[in-house]
């Protein structure tokens, strides 16, 4: 009997833990980090289309950029850039990033700086939530 009430309580502790994760995620706001590694040779190429072009986008539609990086070390500081995106929700994450992609301006920039070739090799993308001890909220 006590080895079900504690499993039962444990159930429930971390069904509770589920939700409130599940909430804090969708309810925002949420931070994306977002690693591009370039194609060998155009590192240069990755950043100034990101400078030059997907920030005013971004801004466009609805993401704040919050900052960007190159790593300081080699082999990293060759071919991967790091940036940070605010968004107010996962959802608002997703329907920025689908106006994005489907806005006109960014199709030419995608299509013109890639007349010589893929600039990039891979990018990944991670959603964080805030601690409750961060600066960033």
């Amino acid at each position: 009997m006590l080895k079900t009430a504690f499993v039962s309580s444990m159930i429930i502790a971390a069904a509770i833990t589920a939700a409130s994760t599940a909430q804090a995620q969708s309810t925002g706001p949420v931070y994306e980090l977002r690693i591009y590694t370039a194609a060998p040779g155009k590192l240069d190429a990755v950043i100034a289309r990101i400078r030059d072009h997907a920030l005013k986008l971004f801004q466009k539609h609805g993401m704040e950029a919050v900052g960007s990086w190159v790593a300081a070390d080699a082999p990293a500081s060759q071919t991967t850039v790091y940036y940070i995106l605010r968004h107010k929700s996962r959802e608002a994450a997703k329907a920025s990033w689908d106006a994005f992609f489907k806005d006109p301006v960014w199709i030419k920039v995608q299509k013109e700086s890639e007349a010589n070739g893929k600039i990039m090799d891979k990018y990944e993308s991670v959603f964080l939530t805030p601690t409750a001890f961060s600066k960033l909220k």
